[in-house]
């Protein structure tokens, strides 16, 4: 009889026994912190320095989300430190920092065998996953999530340890003492944390460690209160005066710099270069070829790309896809393809009898398209790679140079830097490969940095979708919504991320395996946040031809867009005024309907009558009680350059803030990037390769474009959510919304002046 791993965990689930596979025993890993002279290390998180500094350790990707100050704060809160002595560095890639909660977000991409085969089982598995892989990815907003608590113990440990150590040169007990603003104290007697660090460090950290009674939290303020941040953002002032470091800021001795050409599509095979046309350029320091790229090393990278410029590489082209026959598959699949159902509630799909309504949406390949381009330094040497590069999944990173150039993992040291923006571009890792290769053949230190043309090319966009959605509607409850049904039209693009990510397949491999498989996590948010009494939602896996990937509100942004738009178009049908409407779907969804209420209020809604210019949508991602809410207004005017957004006000409520500033920056930025996506350009594939190649030609917002923009938070008591995704996506709705109430056209595609207005 066959024994399959699924079957025996399966079994040992089912009957209440001990899980018996040893990959799923708890796991303990040693502190991976080193302590500089001076310095004493407390746990894996921190470290405390005789002149009271203290180090806090941050296991994920500062992309410009604030994470190196939200992490560092909850530790200081905790620990009892003055703010002003608190400083961070990268933390190595290390099981202590598992990610635990993507991981099991993410097992249907890691192990598809186990994904969702009980709720125990996948935490088990998500714990040894997370810890034996070294998985500390940052994405999907899971860092508070997967941190917070962490954070909390180990500096409450610590802080336990500096009063133990007060307590004795005082003798008395360490629990009458006080830890605040970096000094132990009781009655007259003070000590410094740099004063008691040495000895503190000797003592055994107390289990469970004394958390104090409350966790960081910070009150929401109103929309325009103005007031210094209790917690400045400890990266700032480095990037104003350009002092912080990227990875392109990586000067190593010897250090030559790289410049890059990738064939024109996916599978382009590079064909020939005129080596002697670089012949006249100064500083030249090799030329390393691959099957589908060409660098070249020089001195400096403006002379590393003159000589790509003067070899004119040339290309065999494969996979010629334009936009227009990704419009035709997604076209056709959506009303003929084969269906497989996602999601069901209530009475699901049989409940629809008729559709009184019936839309359908269209939302083109979205582009990341971070300031900083891929960017990475490396060093070979003695069979040792040394990587300094901005990635969100370190360990996957190393794993992918390692093969590369066919050494071990264990001979990969990667040095974490900063991105200058990511949205999830850097969960991909070709530069790292590429790099590897290039540091291994040169023999010398190497920086390479893509430029945006390549960047744009081997972009893996979010992936486009085409949407239907159909109701049938209540006769006698003034339109109310009786049955509702989604189906969408769109590759399978998460599960091809995971095994480009964790099988390290290439990006024609990835697609093969992942043709015709259904995809959950395309659909998301496809259930829409109203109490409807039937729900059904199918997804038609499309093969169009082009990789895919992740982009800030990855399936999100699609499915809530033809939701909000859709919702509107029904109560125009049925005369209802947009707000109350949405108001009598949510059910017992007290949260959402106080982001609803407080947004209408902040932009002094007037009933979204004709010509009012007034658009909203709400957007609440995830399902239960600690899914993060928003509801925003648009407000759209008619002026001399045409139609143009003017303010932006949102209601957002993402549970206990941690930190008020930070939080209303990500939201800003979320509105910012849903502008972009809303009203930027189309980037049109001909021949398979993008007409926009530069930043000017995707139409992205400037200064002089940004509406006002007013946020409130909505007090909670709800565990913290990430408020990163929230405005990218509930912004493009609200302004499609807010462009039919000023112009009465509705546009049914993103970007939404694709075809004009």
């Amino acid at each position: 009889m066959a024994i399959s791993r699924r079957g025996l965990l399966a079994g040992a689930a089912a009957g209440g026994g001990l899980l018996v596979a040893w990959w799923l025993m708890p796991r303990s890993y040693r502190t991976p912190l080193v302590a500089a002279k001076g310095e004493q290390v407390f746990g894996a998180w921190l470290k405390i320095a005789n002149d009271g500094v203290v180090t806090v350790a941050v296991p994920q990707l500062e992309m410009g989300q604030g994470i190196t100050t939200l992490l560092p704060q909850i530790v200081a809160y905790e620990l009892g430190a003055d703010w002003r002595q608190i400083a961070v560095e990268p933390a190595p890639v290390s099981g202590a920092y598992a990610n635990i909660p993507l991981a099991k977000k993410w097992i249907a991409l890691w192990d598809p065998s186990f994904a969702g085969l009980s709720a125990r089982t996948d935490t088990l598995m998500a714990e040894r996953f997370a810890g034996a892989q070294r998985f500390n990815a940052t994405a999907d907003g899971m860092s508070l999530a997967a941190y917070e608590m962490p954070c909390r113990m180990a500096a409450a440990a610590a802080r336990a340890m500096l009063a133990q150590e007060a307590a004795s040169r005082w003798g008395v007990t360490w629990e009458e003492c006080e830890v605040e603003g970096g000094f132990v104290t009781h009655g007259k007697n003070r000590a410094s944390f740099g004063e008691l660090a040495e000895a503190a460090a000797e003592y055994t950290p107390p289990d469970p460690p004394p958390l104090r009674p409350e966790p960081p939290r910070e009150k929401p303020l109103p929309a325009d209160a103005e007031g210094e941040p209790a917690f400045p953002r400890l990266d700032l002032p480095s990037k104003v005066d350009g002092s912080y470091r990227f990875a392109g800021d990586v000067r190593l001795p010897g250090m030559v710099f790289a410049a890059i050409r990738h064939g024109p599509t996916e599978g382009s095979m590079l064909a020939g270069f005129n080596v002697d046309g670089a012949a006249g350029i100064r500083g030249l320091k090799g030329i390393v070829e691959s099957k589908r790229w060409l660098a070249v090393a020089a001195d400096t990278w403006w002379s590393a790309q003159a000589a790509l410029d003067a070899m004119k590489p040339r290309w065999t082209v494969a996979n010629p896809i334009s936009s227009n026959e990704i419009a035709a598959k997604l076209d056709t699949l959506l009303d003929g393809g084969e269906a497989h159902v996602i999601a069901e509630t209530g009475q699901g799909g049989t409940a629809l009898q008729r559709v009184d309504i019936g839309r359908r949406y269209e939302v083109e390949p979205a582009y990341a398209a971070p300031v900083e381009t891929a960017s990475a330094a490396a060093r070979y040497a003695d069979g040792r790679l040394d990587l300094w590069i901005a990635t969100q999944a370190p360990e996957q990173t190393r794993i992918a140079a390692a093969r590369a150039i066919g050494i071990s993992t264990e001979d990969v040291a990667l040095y974490p830097m900063p991105a200058g923006g990511s949205f999830d571009a850097r969960l991909e890792h070709d530069h790292a490969i590429e790099i590897a290769l290039i540091a291994q053949e040169l023999g010398v230190p190497v920086q390479l940095t893509w430029p945006r043309r390549d960047e744009m090319i081997r972009a893996r966009p979010r992936a486009p979708a085409y949407l239907l959605l159909g109701a049938q509607l209540s006769r006698v409850q003034d339109g109310a919504i009786e049955a509702f049904r989604m189906r969408i039209a769109a590759p399978s693009a998460a599960r091809e991320f995971g095994h480009r990510l964790f099988g390290n397949l290439t990006p024609a491999a990835a697609i093969r395996e992942t043709t015709g498989e259904p995809d959950p996590m395309v659909c998301e948010g496809a259930v829409p946040p109203y109490q409807l009494p039937a729900v059904m939602v199918e997804h038609i896996p499309v093969d169009i031809g082009l990789p895919v990937g992740r982009v800030r509100g990855n399936a999100y942004g699609p499915t809530i867009f033809a939701i909000e738009s859709f919702v509107d178009e029904i109560a125009a049908k049925t005369k209802r005024e947009p707000l109350s409407f949405r108001m009598a779907m949510l059910g017992g969804d007290v949260r959402l309907a106080a982001c609803l209420q407080r947004a209408a209020q902040l932009a002094g809604w007037d009933g979204g009558v004709d010509q009012s210019g007034q658009g909203l949508a709400v957007a609440r991602l995830g399902e239960g009680d600690d899914a993060p809410r928003i509801a925003c207004v648009a407000t759209a005017r008619q002026g001399e350059g045409g139609v143009r957004v003017i303010q932006l006000s949102a209601a957002v409520d993402i549970g206990r803030i941690v930190n008020h500033d930070i939080a209303r920056q990500q939201i800003e930025g979320g509105l910012v990037f849903g502008i972009g996506i809303a009203l930027g350009n189309p980037v049109e594939l001909r021949s398979g390769v993008p007409e926009v190649l530069d930043y000017e030609g995707l139409g992205l917002p400037t200064l002089a474009d940004c509406p006002e923009i007013r946020i409130e938070f909505i007090a909670s008591n709800a565990a913290p959510a990430d408020p990163g995704e929230l405005g990218a996506v509930v912004a493009p709705p609200a302004i499609a919304n807010a462009l039919f109430s000023a112009t009465g056209l509705r546009l049914r595609r993103l970007p939404l002046l694709s075809d004009g207005i």
